[in-house]
């Protein structure tokens, strides 16, 4: 298969900091930032870097968030520090206030209280809460809509939204969402595991080691089914999940398990070039998540600043007699984990151009191809795949993922319909 990323292209997929190419299609779409529980109203800015930019993060007395520069526009303080008041955020050093809009409301140390203050402008981002989670546009313009889906917009208890960092470029972390073979092998149980989810998983994954791979366009980015044939060769194991454009995917989450209704959402943005956040929203329709299971297995791989633990410097925790009698990875049960060892492990930044690609690979060359399209239309003035400026014409709603066995007669574009239409996240009685 060909290898589209030559040296100059490694380039314009990785740096995402102002005025390169993918931070400038990354700025185009409201992107995560936080969790809404970690930014509080009336309690201590955090200081937040995205996209490679410094900036603060707070509630003001409305409790709504903004996000503004890290730096004052006085003389650059440090308004992590800052004293969160009626109306905005003010500076220490010379008491200057801010707004959510980088309005400055007072000068005190000024005669009038700042007589040319309405001349001076503190960076800011428009913020909105969505789904438990602080999303940010950092864009040229007015906002557009906010992402909308079932798991995004359900109420709270269909949900469970999740958090990690990476610690590498964020391309690795989205091109292993969109890789349905490594599933078969990274997160393989040697032994039945006792957890049910787990255990339907793995069953799926067995199937067949070497699915076919059918990856074909879609509104918002493209479908990948991975079509598993049984052992016996007279039912297939069909599987859909999606590249959302530009730094999210989404599959059926817990739905194998818990029957038809689930769906887990990720988006990987980058901190800077070398580190991203994982944010990952699982949800069902109508059956109740084990929200106290799945926290658990996060929270106990997870150091203070939504850090694994598991770190080159401790070779992952991984543990060789796990590996003879019970994972694959000798990882434990968190596919996070696992997930984060192999891709922290291809380097701070993966050097594509040593890539060896193969069959299995057709999604991430679709996916490294869809992005610098989109650059390209980027560049030119105009709004890429999946921006939506009109409410209510959003195709991600209508997105969907799932798993079946099927007859083999069954074909991909069937199979694909079949679940667009069954109404898979109408909310139900949990």
């Amino acid at each position: 298969m060909e290898n589209v990323t030559l040296p100059e292209t490694v380039e314009q997929l990785t740096r995402a900091g102002p005025a390169t190419p993918m931070g400038e299609l990354l700025r185009r779409y409201w992107q995560p930032i936080a969790l809404s529980a970690d930014v509080l109203a009336d309690e201590a800015p955090v200081a937040v870097k995205i996209l490679g930019e410094d900036l603060v993060l707070f509630r003001d007395t409305d409790g709504k968030p903004g996000l503004i520069g890290r730096h004052c526009a006085h003389r650059g303080a440090d308004l992590r520090y800052g004293r969160v008041e009626a109306g905005g955020l003010r500076c220490l050093y010379h008491g200057w206030l801010f707004d959510r809009q980088g309005r400055c409301l007072e000068q005190p140390g000024e005669p009038s209280g700042g007589e040319y203050r309405d001349k001076v402008r503190q960076l800011a981002y428009p913020c909105a809460d969505l789904a438990e989670t602080v999303w940010v546009y950092m864009g040229p313009g007015e906002p557009p809509c906010l992402p909308s889906h079932p798991a995004l917009d359900a109420p709270p208890e269909y949900r469970i939204a999740t958090r990690f960092q990476a610690r590498c470029n964020f391309l690795q972390g989205l091109e292993g969402g969109l890789d349905p073979v490594h599933t078969s092998y990274l997160h393989r149980f040697i032994d039945r595991p006792d957890n049910d989810s787990e255990a339907a998983l793995n069953e799926v994954f067995q199937a067949n080691t070497a699915p076919r791979l059918h990856v074909s366009d879609s509104p918002v980015g493209f479908r990948i089914v991975a079509e598993r044939v049984d052992s016996d060769e007279a039912r297939k194991v069909l599987r859909l999940s999606n590249f959302i454009m530009p730094n999210a995917s989404m599959v059926n989450g817990f739905d194998t398990p818990l029957g038809p209704g689930g769906a887990t959402l990720t988006w990987v943005v980058p901190i800077d070039d070398t580190h991203h956040w994982r944010f990952e929203y699982t949800f069902h329709s109508t059956k109740p998540l084990n929200k106290e299971y799945i926290a658990a297995v996060c929270d106990a791989e997870k150091l203070p600043g939504e850090v694994l633990k598991r770190s080159a410097d401790n070779n992952y925790l991984q543990d060789r007699e796990e590996m003879k009698a019970t994972t694959f990875a000798g990882m434990g049960h968190c596919i996070l984990a696992q997930d984060v060892m192999i891709i922290e492990g291809q380097g701070a930044i993966h050097d594509q151009t040593k890539e060896h690609l193969v069959t299995s690979d057709v999604a991430i060359v679709r996916a490294r191809r869809m992005l610098l399209e989109a650059m390209e239309i980027v560049a030119g003035g105009g709004d890429p795949l999946g921006v939506v400026r009109e409410e209510g014409n959003d195709a991600l709603r209508h997105t969907v993922a799932g798993t079946k066995t099927v007859d083999l007669a069954t074909g991909n574009e069937q199979f694909c319909s079949d679940l667009e239409q069954a109404d898979l996240y109408a909310l139900g009685p949990l």
